[in-house]
Formats: structure tokens, sequence, C-alpha cells
């Protein structure tokens, strides 16, 4: 007998988007998740006439509110900016295309008298409702592991579940892993992926068991890089099992990108004087000098203002490194990953992720799920699987999907915020982004 966990996490008034299809792939029997419990049937659950009520709500005036823009022209100092969660310029002189990533986001999250077409906001779903009644949730990524994360987590229903479901697909003791390491395994590509994906959406059962209005107004979703998928799979898009399979292909085949050219990453922390695209073009040149192959170096993360994530091969980054007073940099410190990426140098691993997603049922998502790749949200099932590849090889524009999600008028109220994973990494992001928006934000461990 196969066990096949789909979470239902969230109300059926809640439905994004165009008509919830059941998908039968599996036999013979499956758990269709119904309310707060998971319940064996052999056929899936009748739709029509809760498929009507979950379409109907769209006409209860529940429209997403328009938000004003941001100003087009910015009077700030840079420490003003800071606060303020504006986006610096690299400092570069000179004129550059609008559509330069690190440009397009320069704009106030307290945005007056500029107009809608501008605004950010107009990419999120802005219910007609209090934003206190309304809540986002947020996944974090690789790196947030630690050794003993799901201890405090097994008190809460279907947790060990899902740790020996996730086991039994990976082949191998996850919660083992998890509670007692080795560090040095669990820190490795192919185990920490997997390892974060069951961990986040226990801490969802967390939630659930604690505060499950946090999880029945909940409103939109995003994950950074590999917490992408579980925002996925929390919205319905994607189910338990299936997700752990991809994340252990993900996972997989980014470690063997890795293993094929020498490469790194790299937290820059900079100021508004700093030269972050002249360093990585003269790497790249240097790369060139050396006679190497597939050079890249290249922003791969956006986290807040003042701090970006560049990725590439060894010897850019020992380059830039040397070089960090010409560029002006404040402080650099080495990422303990084997691999960039989020660059080029993944294409081998985005290739692979992109066959195994068309073997994969992708429903549509009951809730905005945001993409790391531009902050918008998927459209539908189609929109996730040919963009979902491409988030390995594109920057993880996460400080742009903040904005997105918070950016308000200074006299508007902000949503309740919850990080469900390891640590708190995205809400000290989110303080660096938006404090106001931060202030309401409260990590989910465990």
């Amino acid at each position: 007998m196969t066990l096949t966990v789909s979470f239902n996490l969230l109300p059926r008034v809640l439905v994004y988007g165009g008509s919830r299809k059941y998908f039968e792939f599996i036999k013979p029997k499956r758990f269709f998740a119904r309310g707060s419990r998971y319940i064996p049937t052999d056929q899936p659950p009748a739709s029509s006439e809760s498929e009507s009520k979950l379409h109907n709500n769209k006409s209860n005036g529940q429209n997403p509110s328009h938000v004003e823009s941001a100003s087009k022209t910015i009077h700030e100092s840079p420490r003003e900016l800071l606060e303020n969660a504006a986006s610096f310029k690299d400092g570069l002189s000179g004129n550059f295309p609008k559509d330069r990533m690190e440009d397009i986001w320069n704009s106030t999250p307290y945005p007056k008298n500029s107009n809608w077409k501008q605004s950010q906001a107009k990419h999120s779903m802005r219910p007609a409702r209090d934003p206190r009644e309304t809540s986002i949730i947020l996944f974090p990524g690789q790196g947030t592991q630690f050794v003993g994360m799901g201890k405090e987590l097994l008190q809460y229903p279907l947790v060990k579940q899902m740790f020996d479901l996730a086991s039994s697909v990976l082949g191998y003791n996850l919660l083992s892993l998890c509670l007692d390491g080795p560090k040095e395994t669990l820190n490795k590509t192919v185990f920490c992926q997997p390892a974060i994906l069951v961990s986040s959406l226990a801490c969802v059962e967390k939630l659930k068991a604690t505060n499950p209005e946090a999880i029945n107004s909940c409103i939109a979703t995003a994950g950074f890089s590999v917490g992408e998928i579980t925002a996925l799979v929390f919205a319905k898009a994607l189910t338990f099992e299936n997700a752990v399979r991809l994340v252990k292909i993900r996972a997989e085949a980014m470690q063997l990108a890795s293993d094929m050219t020498k490469s790194g990453m790299m937290t820059v922390f900079f100021g508004p004087n700093s030269k972050v695209n002249t360093a990585c073009a003269e790497a790249r040149r240097h790369c060139e000098v050396l006679g190497l192959e597939n050079i890249e170096c290249k922003v791969a993360n956006y986290l807040y203002p003042e701090c970006k994530v560049i990725a590439g091969n060894i010897e850019a980054l020992n380059f830039i490194e040397k070089n960090a007073a010409r560029y002006e940099f404040r402080r650099l410190k080495r990422l303990p990953v084997s691999g960039a990426f989020h660059t080029n140098l993944m294409e081998p691993a985005a290739n692979v992720l992109s066959k195994a997603l068309k073997k994969i049922p992708i429903q549509q998502p009951i809730i905005a799920v945001h993409s790391n790749i531009d902050g918008k949200r998927y459209r539908n099932s189609d929109h996730i699987v040919r963009s979902l590849p491409q988030q390995i090889v594109k920057p993880v524009c996460w400080e742009q999907t903040m904005h997105i999600l918070y950016e308000r008028n200074p006299d508007q109220h902000y949503p309740l915020t919850f990080e469900c994973g390891p640590g708190s990494s995205l809400k000290s992001i989110l303080r660096m982004v938006n404090a106001k928006a931060a202030h309401k934000c409260t990590p989910v461990s465990g």
C-alpha cells in the first residue's frame, strides 16, 4: 500500500486561479486531505459542490485592493534608504539599460502620490479586508539546516509519518540525519535540501496546531530557493510525496553540476559607491585570461539593501577577494557550498529538473505562490512547469519579492508573517528590507 500525503492546510474559500482538479495517479489507496484530517479513500472527493463554493467566493467582494506605487525620485541619504528598505544602486557610473535587475527595485516601500502602474504591489494579492486579518507564510532554503532540527516537532500530528514517508522515498533515514547528523553529511546539498523541505512542512503542522487561524487566513506564500518547492506543496500544487522525489532529483542534479566546474558562492556587503557589476565583469575577464572554460560570475541572490550573493568560478571569487578594496566592498564572506547555484553553471541540473517536472502532476495553486525568478506569482500549473527549472540558473530575487508582498502606503497595516522552517534567517532579511513588515513576522521552527 502506498501512502500519499496531499497537504490541505488552507480553507476552500481561498482558492486562487482556475478550477481545482483532483488528479488520480496512485492506486489502490490514496489519502486526500479534507479539512485538517487525512482520510483514506479509493475515489477522489466529489468536486462539483466544493468547487462551486470555491469559485463563488470570488464574487463576495474580496478583490485585491490597489496600492499606491513608489515615487519616481527618492531624495534620501544612504542610511535612510537602508532604514526604509530601498535598494541601492551599485554605484557604477554611466547609463545602463532600464531593465537591469538591481536598478528595477530602487524604490521606497512606503510610496506617496505615485501611480499604480509603477507599483510593485500590483503583482501581489491584496484582498479587500484588513491586512491584519491575513497572513503570509515564508519558507527558508539551503543553509538554514542544523543538527537537531525537527526534535520539537515530533509531538505534532503527522510529523513522524511525514519523515517516515520521506525516508522511504529517499532511501535513508531522514529523521535520524536531522536529529543526530553528522553535521558534515547534513550540510551536503543532496541531504540538506530534502531535510529542509520536510522540516519546513513539519513546522506548518506545528503552526496548524498552535495557531490554526494563521493557516486559514493565508493569502500568499513564497520560499527561498528550495523553499519555493515547499511553498508549492503548501499551496497544493504538489503532493508531499512528489515534492520529496522532485527535491531529491534537484539536489542530486545540482551536486553533479557543481562537480563539473569548481565554483562557489560569496556574500557581498557593500555601500552605495561599491561596484558589484564591475567586479563580476572583471572577474570573468580574469578567468578568460586564465584560459578557463564555463566561465561565470554574477549576482545569484538579491537579499536586502547593501547585501547580495555572487556566485561563479572559484578563480573569479578569489580575484574579487584580492581586489575587494578596489570595488569598495565593506565585507566578503564565502558560503559553505560547493557550487555556483542560481547561475548558468547549473544548466545541466535545470535540464534534469525540467524533464522530471513533465512526469509529475502539477496542480493549480490554491493561493498565490511567488516565484524566485521575478517575485511575481505563478499564473497556473503550466507556468510552474516552465519556470521552476529556470529558478536554478537565474538569481533568487528575494528582496524584490519582499517589496512585492509588503509594499504599501505609510498609513496601511501589514499582514502577519510566519517563517516556517529551520531558524529565522528570512525574518532577519525582511527586517533589512522592510522593518515594519518584519515586526509582524514570527518564526515557527523546531
